[in-house]
């Protein structure tokens, strides 16, 4: 659970495209462009490695490297709370 709080919040591409939320809890919430909630589903992160499982029960996974995101080729930074 620490590492899981550690994690949680938004966390987008540079080009803003891709937001991955990652709500507490072990639920995330990813909008693309203007799509909102495109993907819903779950995560675990074990260490700083997440495996996520869609609700149509496609899975991928990916790491956290020094305060960065990488995902199934993205590469993800947290959006800092305004």
């Amino acid at each position: 659970m620490e590492n899981e709080n550690k994690y949680v919040g938004m966390w987008v591409t540079a080009d803003g495209y891709i937001r991955h939320e990652l709500l507490p809890g072990g639920r995330y919430d990813e909008a693309r462009g203007k799509k909102q909630s495109a993907y819903q589903g779950s995560y675990t992160i074990t260490g700083d490695h997440i495996d996520y499982k869609d609700d149509t029960g496609f899975t991928a996974d990916g790491d956290f490297r020094d305060g960065i995101l990488y995902h199934a080729g993205m590469i993800l930074y947290r959006e800092e709370k305004k």
